[in-house]
């Protein structure tokens, strides 16, 4: 009966395939695999077969074919490097039986003849024919081969207990670029492989497992038509949901990769045919087959309606029925352009993900028009009040999400061009700029040309390029040739947007109001002005700018009773600054911005002049004791080039009054080696020992040159004039100490704080009229085995010249001098007590207490390595000399306690230049502590991974 079985089986796949050649066009590509999966679901086997056509227009002397599961072989592949700037390392440390791999492989031609293989670890497999396959022509190719799957934690593809999930995995032609012999490498961001191809593929699978699909399934375990996106596969121990919609007498059939939650599920039972209906009345069909899997639901879903969790609490932003018609509307919108539109995603990724994100705003407008970004939280009682309400973000829409997403990386000048090749953008212009910025500028357009006459423009060039690689430039045409005012979108994706419309002025003539508005560039691009009365009555109107006019002036009775004028309100179009887009016409503030306090920082409200005021307490020292006082400044949660912050506290342990304040301007040329170049004042009044302060007064310029926002690289320029006054005890006058002193310094510094291999060199000279000195640092951090890392410092300090008076300005060994009052001392000049043993890394970088400083030279070498769990070991070597003095060998070793990574660590001394620590009476006052309390560095570790 088995045999009988299996006879059958294999009679029915030979039906399967001949009946599929025979529908095959003789211009299309086919690909016939018969897959089975081994019992532990970590090999699988193929037999294929690819009838290949020559699309182009000169004869093929090789083939291509794409072999994307060596991208998991082996460390140093582009997927792994990518991995890494996306801040994960599963994969670079993943174990011998985790990796993917192809273990064997046999490829014959039409005439039956071997084929030779070069390597099964390379990506890209060349193929040379003997006889070149002319235009139009097609050949043969019969493939059998073997790989070990990758752990899907990687990337989502892959292979793990509970399923499977297939996609990339089969050796393919590389449709988009056959002819070219560069190496194409896997990235694992969803670009297009095959496409206008007809599948067949037959699964033999371990039993009582269930595969799901993107084709058609003709019967179990076989799948078989078109598709112009590459198929992906889901093999599980259950059978996995679907959703069957009629959309106006058309069934489509969801299927899902996953388990549907009950409620879940009732939800999407609800939503889905709102959702297919809206799309198919935009982008003019739906298909009959859909296929979401896991991996494509997490990077597609809505991002930002989460709920937020702090310790044991969970605040909700939005029911349950709301993120899920937020999720899947992205999802559902994505996967159908995805499935009808075929393009190169290294060059056209911005057109759909703009129409998906033209799509969500459309979607959002019809539903959740009147939905808050923050949803309901701002609802959330605390002892009866709604603290939220007080924030501008508790009033901004979710629709105004797009352009404050832009604006928030525009702002540090780490944005990038709309056309910019995917695989360098960064995570978070992925979203912002390939999509947010995109669809901002399509629903900008569709808004000026009208709704209709724009998803008219999508259907017909969906419609017509159906099955064929898309060119996106023509999209665009075809909008300009619709409406003029599009032109400016053509050249606008080739550079960084940084276009400004700016309300100059209103002013009363006779019986009209005269209203002048500028734009900061000679392109012509319509503006949208929108009118208000103080009632609360809006009217909109377009203005069209033509080429190189820079200022337009309209005029509005006086009698249509206008109070307040707002350009492209609502961050309709993405432009560098909303802040001069407002004006009143009537009132106290007519032709000025109100001036508004505010306790903690929030999303700008630009129809303002914001000023932030914000308690500050602060314990830095046993000299000042507690310091109380207010911050005003106006730095909200987006960068600013204007900046002032200015702190004025109360000192209780001298009861005088200290503080600081500091004022800075930054450039941000959008298209420069610089990424900013900025300029600044700042001055600051604060106790540094018992009765006695210090004044410091600065001037200072930085260059950030221009990264890659993709990249962990770093590069900058630091020069800086600094004015120090200090207040002199009695003994310090006896001593001659300084009171008064000036300081230049001027420095390079690089970064790089990549994973697996982070590491930074400066190099720094500072001098007065009393000494000059030269200073380089570098520090280079390995991780060696996952969360395990051996840490290096090198550091050499020489003075070039050095007739100061005393030792204020040496170099430290164990401890620094904080001449410049630039380091975070708990306590200033304490030299006992637990303050005195706080650690900062600089200088000689010492962890014992060995005494001395360095007036002529030093070097160190500083390591520090994982032994286990947060448990480290530390040993610091150097050699320095003093003036007169032989040169001195110094070293020291001990424990090294991790609690919080890189902002407090415990230093335990063991063994040192001093002898063994651990048996001196004071053992306890020679432990040491880092304690960081820098929140600007807590986030930016945080965002790493993303720009």
């Amino acid at each position: 009966m088995v045999l009988y079985h299996g006879y059958l089986k294999k009679i029915s796949i030979c039906l399967i395939l001949f009946w599929g050649v025979v529908q095959v066009s003789a211009q299309k590509d086919s690909i016939y695999i018969e897959a089975k999966l081994s019992s532990d679901r970590k090999i699988l086997e193929v037999n294929q077969e690819i009838v290949y056509y020559n699309h182009s227009d000169k004869d093929l002397q090789t083939i291509k074919l794409l072999n994307w599961v060596s991208a998991y072989n082996k460390r140093g592949t582009s997927l792994v490097y990518r991995k890494l700037e996306d801040r994960n390392n599963d994969l670079h440390f993943a174990k011998s039986d985790q990796l993917g791999k192809l273990l064997e492989l046999n490829i014959k031609s039409s005439e039956n003849q071997n084929i030779p293989v070069s390597s099964l670890s390379d990506e890209n497999i060349f193929l040379p024919l003997k006889e070149a396959v002319k235009p139009g022509e097609s050949i043969t190719l019969q493939l059998q081969y073997r790989m070990q799957l990758p752990d899907k934690k990687f990337t989502g593809y892959g292979t793990s207990n509970q399923n499977t999930t297939l996609k990339y995995f089969f050796i393919v032609p590389d449709r988009f670029d056959p002819d070219n012999i560069s190496q194409r490498n896997y990235h694992d961001i969803e670009e297009s492989v095959s496409f206008n191809t007809f599948w067949t593929v037959n699964f033999d699978i371990p039993v009582n497992n269930f595969v799901e699909g993107s084709l058609p399934q003709i019967q179990m375990n076989s799948f078989k038509g078109y598709s112009d996106s590459d198929p992906e596969f889901s093999i599980a121990l259950n059978n996995y949901p679907s959703i069957n919609v009629d959309v106006g007498g058309t069934n489509t059939e969801v299927k899902f990769g996953y388990n549907l939650r009950p409620e879940e599920k009732e939800n999407l039972e609800f939503f889905l045919p709102l959702q297919l209906k809206f799309l198919q009345e935009k982008i003019g069909f739906i298909p009959k087959n859909l296929f979401i899997s896991d991996k494509f639901r997490a990077k597609e879903d809505f991002f930002g309606n989460n709920d937020i969790t702090f310790w044991k609490f969970r605040f909700q932003l939005f029911t349950d029925a709301q993120k899920t018609d937020l999720d899947y509307f992205g999802i559902i919108a994505k996967k159908i352009l995805d499935e009808s539109i075929i393009a190169n995603k290294q060059e056209d990724h911005w057109l759909k993900n703009g129409l998906k994100s033209y799509l969500e705003i459309q979607y959002l407008k019809k539903f959740y028009n009147d939905t808050k970004l923050l949803g309901m939280l701002p609802e959330t009682k605390l002892f009866g009040l709604k603290p939220l309400k007080i924030f501008h973000a508790s009033k901004v829409k979710l629709l105004d999400r797009y352009g404050l997403a832009y604006q928030y990386i525009m702002l540090q000048n780490l944005d990038q061009k709309v056309d910019e090749d995917f695989t360098v953008l960064s995570n978070f212009n992925d979203m912002t700029i390939s999509g947010f910025e995109t669809g901002s500028l399509f629903n900008y357009s569709a808004d000026k040309m009208g709704y209709d006459s724009f998803n008219d423009i999508v259907k017909n060039y969906i419609a017509k390029n159906s099955g064929k690689k898309i060119d996106a430039q023509e999209f665009l045409t075809n909008l300009s040739e619709k409406d003029k005012s599009t032109r400016y979108l053509s050249n606008f994706f080739k550079q960084k947007n940084r276009v400004d419309f700016k309300l100059k002025r209103i002013t009363k003539e006779n019986d009209s109001l005269q209203v002048r508005i500028a734009k900061n560039t000679n392109i012509s691009i319509p503006v949208k002005l929108e009118t208000e009365t103080k009632e609360g009555e809006k009217k909109a109107y377009w203005i069209d700018t033509e080429e190189n006019q820079n200022i337009a002036n309209l005029s509005f009775p006086a009698s249509n009773n206008i109070y307040k004028i707002t350009l492209n309100s609502g961050y309709t179009f993405p432009e560098s600054n909303y802040r001069d887009n407002f004006l009143y016409a009537k009132g106290l503030f007519s032709n000025t911005k109100k001036i508004k306090f505010k306790l903690i920082k929030d999303i700008p409200n630009p129809e303002y002049n914001e000023i932030y005021i914000s308690p500050r307490i602060r314990f830095n020292n046993t000299y000042d004791k507690f310091l109380l006082g207010i911050n005003l400044k106006n730095q909200s949660f987006f960068d600013q080039k204007f900046l002032y912050s200015f702190t004025p506290m109360y000192s209780t342990g001298t009861g005088k009054l200290t503080g600081s304040g500091a004022i800075s301007y930054s450039f941000l040329p959008a298209e420069s080696i610089i990424r900013s170049l900025t300029f600044g004042v700042s001055g600051s009044y604060f106790h540094y020992d018992y009765g006695l302060a210090y004044r410091k007064s600065s001037i200072f310029s930085s260059i950030n040159f221009r990264k890659n926002p993709r990249s962990t690289v770093s590069r900058s320029i630091g020069l800086s004039y600094n004015y120090f006054d200090r207040d002199l005890s009695p003994l310090m006058m006896a001593n001659d100490d300084y009171k008064k002193y000036n300081l230049w310094s001027f420095g390079y510094g690089y970064s790089d704080s990549q994973m697996i291999h982070e590491k930074s060199f400066s190099l720094s000279t500072q001098g007065m009229e009393d000494f000059n000195k030269i200073t380089a640092e570098g520090f280079y951090r390995w991780e060696f085995a996952p969360r395990q890392k051996l840490s290096l410092r090198l550091f050499a300090g020489y003075f070039l010249k050095n007739d100061t008076r005393n030792n204020l300005f040496n170099y430290g060994i164990s401890r620094v001098s904080n001449y410049a009052f630039s380091y975070n001392l708990l306590g200033e000049s304490a030299d006992s007590g637990i303050l005195s043993q706080q650690f900062i890394l600089a200088d000689g970088g010492f962890k014992s207490f060995i005494p001395g400083s360095v007036n002529q030279w030093i070097t160190s070498f500083n390591v520090d390595s994982s032994i286990w769990k947060i448990f480290h070991v530390y040993a610091d070597a150097g050699v320095y000399k003093n003036k007169d003095l032989p040169a001195k060998f110094i070293w020291d070793s001990g424990i090294k306690v991790r609690i919080i990574p890189d902002f407090l660590e415990i230093y335990f001394p063991v063994q040192s230049s001093l002898g063994f620590e651990p048996s001196f009476k004071d053992y306890g006052k020679r432990i040491r502590y880092t304690l960081i309390l820098n929140l600007g560095s807590i986030i930016n570790a945080a965002r790493r991974g993303w720009y």
